[in-house]
C-alpha cells in the first residue's frame, strides 16, 4: 500500500485513531481469515466454534485496534479530500 498521506495521519492521531494508519503494516493470516469464513453463520451473525458461538462487537475491535471509544463522535463533513 502507499503511504499514508502525512495530513490522514495528523488528523487520525488528533482524533485518537493513529493505530488506524498503522494497519497497512498489518499481516493478513489468509488460512485463518479462510477458517473464519467457514465458520460464520449468517443467521445468527456468530462465528461456530467447538467450544461454543462467538460474535465480535465493537468493542472487541476498539480493544485490538487500540481505538478510543469515549468522548464525542467523529462524524460530519470533512474539509479534506
Amino acid at each position: 500500500m502507499p503511504k499514508s498521506h502525512p495530513l490522514i495521519v495528523l488528523i487520525l492521531e488528533e482524533v485518537g485513531f493513529s493505530r488506524v494508519a498503522k494497519l497497512r503494516r498489518l499481516k493478513v493470516d489468509h488460512a485463518l481469515v479462510k477458517t473464519l469464513v467457514k465458520r460464520w453463520r449468517l443467521e445468527t451473525h456468530t462465528f461456530h466454534f467447538p467450544t461454543g458461538e462467538c460474535t465480535i462487537t465493537l468493542e472487541d475491535v476498539a480493544l485490538q485496534l487500540g481505538l478510543r471509544v469515549d468522548g464525542l463522535p467523529v462524524i460530519g463533513p470533512t474539509l479534506y479530500d
